[in-house]
């Protein structure tokens, strides 16, 4: 007994001074660091609920408990029930999925890759349209889309990929236009490189830095967009809503049942502030005045 005490006491306090120095690491941490930590814990952990939701999710997403209807958050329905006695937890998990995916695609890449290659007629014929675009703000195009096709996902993408189409071109054509008469594209046209494959294989690669950071801030007005289209019931109408078409639903209920629109609500700002983050962080980490200081 007095051999076993005296070789597993010096393990214990050993272990003791790793975790009380990890401690004081965390806590001398500043904000802004917590603060982005978080946020990739939190991205993380959507597009989790995003890829494998019914590993995450108590129940089903159509089942209907209609003896529980409009129940206050518990311990077995941690966010509540709405009005048709689905679990909200569940409805939150699974409409992670189409928020995400309404916010990560736009053809804005593609609009200022190609005016930014050839120049000339196409870049003055893309970038006017361009401009036209930008005269008119992003929701209401959305808006206008939506009506003209219908309800429907694919319609919604197209609504926010087109509504997100000026920002996005513009970045990627000036990139696409300082790298197009470098020596490497020189030799790469000097092989008989077509032109498609240039821009895929040597330009586009070159401009994935300000277009990542792009792309990670303009996810959340592309989430807002979507969200918003769907509160409108210009969104995706299945049996698993959305966020946007939840909150939507559950604004009729908020004198009686505040949790069922509180809680996509909160998801929706969540995410929006961790993707915002995150590309803040990213263009301060991508800034080459930042990086020589």
């Amino acid at each position: 007994m007095l051999f076993n005490s005296v070789t597993t006491e010096p393990l214990v306090r050993k272990r003791e001074t790793l975790l009380n120095v990890r401690w004081f690491r965390l806590k001398r941490l500043p904000l802004s660091k917590m603060l982005l930590y978080g946020s990739y814990a939190v991205l993380a952990f959507l597009v989790l609920c995003a890829l494998v939701p019914s590993w995450i999710a108590p129940y089903s997403p159509t089942s209907m408990l209609t003896d529980q209807l409009l129940q206050k958050p518990s311990l077995s329905h941690p966010l509540g029930t709405d009005q048709f006695g689905r679990d909200i937890w569940t409805l939150v998990i699974y409409g992670s999925r189409q928020s995400l995916i309404m916010g990560v695609v736009s053809v804005g890449t593609l609009l200022g890759l190609v005016a930014g290659y050839w120049g000339g007629v196409v870049d003055s014929l893309f970038m006017r349209f361009n401009d036209i675009l930008m005269t008119i703000p992003g929701i209401l195009l959305a808006i206008a889309i939506s009506v003209a096709l219908g309800p429907s996902f694919f319609n919604v993408i197209l609504a926010i990929s087109v509504a997100t189409i000026p920002g996005k071109a513009r970045v990627v054509r000036s990139q696409v236009m300082a790298i197009r008469n470098r020596p490497f594209i020189d030799a790469a046209r000097a092989v008989g490189t077509s032109h498609l494959e240039i821009m895929v294989r040597h330009i586009l690669p070159n401009c994935f830095s300000p277009l990542l950071v792009m792309m990670t801030i303009g996810v959340g007005s592309s989430i807002l967009v979507g969200t918003g289209l769907s509160f409108l019931g210009l969104g995706v109408i299945k049996e698993i809503p959305d966020w946007g078409y939840m909150l939507s639903q559950g604004r009729s209920y908020m004198t009686v049942a505040w949790w069922v629109a509180t809680f996509p609500g909160l998801a929706i700002t969540l995410l929006v502030i961790v993707v915002n983050l995150i590309g803040d962080e990213l263009r301060d980490r991508m800034d080459p005045k930042k990086s020589r200081a």
